[in-house]
């Protein structure tokens, strides 16, 4: 394999010595006979953006990056503690975290990133950056340059910063929440004046598209056992298969601002997800719902209890990582978006990880729950290890934890 760098991701690190200066270019992969590597999920999300180009469409997107600031042990170690108490959009002197928050954002517009806003967000230690919208292929980019400068920025204040979705149980988790706009002829085609919505049946259908291909897209939106953590009802995530204008529970919601600022606030995607997978999946889904008009049902202006749900049909989001793994692999939709090779990748990974938990600790003497599946002789590793869900969930989340 080949590195092609792209020039126009040039940028020097403005946190290096300023002797001797370090630049970084992001790269796309080639093979030998020139052709595009075709698991690169850059490319992929050029690919999905050129078809968007045939129909005539460019989007553009605006995420909202959400990351935890806590302090590290005496050896260095990160921990989730923190001493703060602030919560939505507190100032200093309760934000102890503003000095490096506003530090981040320095050294992000060094690099070129256009930042509009940047906020303490509800949970004590948590923060959020958000990006001037663009085109998807260079919002990705700079996602991917907003982390290591996150946790670069913070490393130097002596803090551990982590985009782990759901770090404590008690106070709300990190998202990253994206907004979409959908461009054409220079125009955005969500917008219908004469609508009393002022919505366009392309906007109605771009967010039947995200809701219909929801579930089979969980896997690449939310794709640790951790994200499932944060899709729980009370802490402002999304688990409802609806779109609003202000349920903090429904998918997708439709922010207030109209002309060409109309936009479509899809709101489980996390930041431990890869953003170009991430755009790919989630514009195929949208303009799959203009080409087939699928015209979203199920609309909710308000939290809805159990037995609302089950009255008015509304499914849910995959409760946890097992679900959204059975999903992605029944999904012949998402296998063409991403193409064969990287489905069979993200699906082979996925069975080899449960393997190798198997086998890791089943030598460790941790085969309490997993020995009457032993006597099962059809029984792969991967099978056993999938039909204990709640172990699995357990021994994968204490991975994760070093991770992100």
């Amino acid at each position: 394999m080949y590195l092609r760098p792209d020039l126009d991701t040039f940028a020097i690190l403005p946190w290096r010595p300023q002797q001797g200066k370090v630049a970084r270019l992001l790269c796309d992969i080639y093979c030998p006979d020139g052709t595009p590597h075709e698991r690169s999920p850059r490319y992929i999300l050029k690919k999905t953006a050129r078809e968007a180009k045939k129909e005539g469409y460019t989007c553009l997107v605006d995420p909202e990056c959400e990351f935890f600031l806590f302090h590290t042990d005496d050896n260095g170690v990160p921990t989730t503690v923190t001493h703060e108490k602030a919560g939505y959009l507190d100032v200093s002197p309760v934000d102890l975290g503003e000095n490096a928050r506003r530090d981040i954002v320095l050294n992000l517009e060094d690099m070129g990133i256009e930042v509009e806003s940047s906020h303490h967000e509800t949970a004590p230690a948590q923060h959020e950056v958000d990006f001037k919208y663009g085109e998807v292929r260079t919002i990705a980019d700079r996602i991917m340059s907003f982390k290591m400068t996150v946790r670069t920025i913070a490393k130097r204040h002596g803090l551990h910063a982590t985009f782990m979705p759901k770090p404590r149980a008690e106070v709300n988790g990190s998202g990253m929440h994206i907004h979409f706009s959908l461009f054409k002829d220079g125009r955005n085609v969500f917008v219908n004046p004469g609508n009393p919505q002022e919505l366009s049946e392309e906007a109605y259908y771009f967010v039947g598209g995200l809701l219909a291909h929801s579930k089979e897209m969980a896997l690449i939106t939310n794709p640790i056992v951790n994200s499932y953590k944060r899709l729980v009802p009370g802490y402002e995530a999304p688990t409802e298969l609806t779109w609003t204008k202000n349920n903090q529970n429904s998918l997708v919601r439709i922010p207030g601002s109209r002309g060409m600022e109309t936009r479509i606030e899809l709101r489980s995607p996390d930041a431990a997800a890869n953003p170009y997978l991430v755009f790919a999946v989630c514009l195929a889904a949208g303009l799959d719902g203009i080409n087939k008009k699928i015209y979203p049902t199920k609309s909710s202006s308000r939290e809805l209890s159990e037995t609302d749900q089950k009255t008015m049909k509304i499914e849910n989001l995959p409760g946890n990582l097992n679900e959204a793994i059975d999903y992605f692999e029944q999904s012949d939709w998402i296998k063409e978006v991403l193409g064969t090779e990287i489905f069979e990748r993200i699906r082979s990974s996925q069975e080899k990880r449960m393997a190798a938990l198997y086998k890791r600790n089943f030598s460790l003497g941790n085969r309490g729950i997993l020995i009457q599946n032993l006597t099962e002789s059809n029984k792969s590793p991967v099978e056993i290890v999938k039909g204990n869900k709640q172990w699995v969930g357990t021994c994968l989340y204490q991975e994760e934890r070093s991770f992100f």
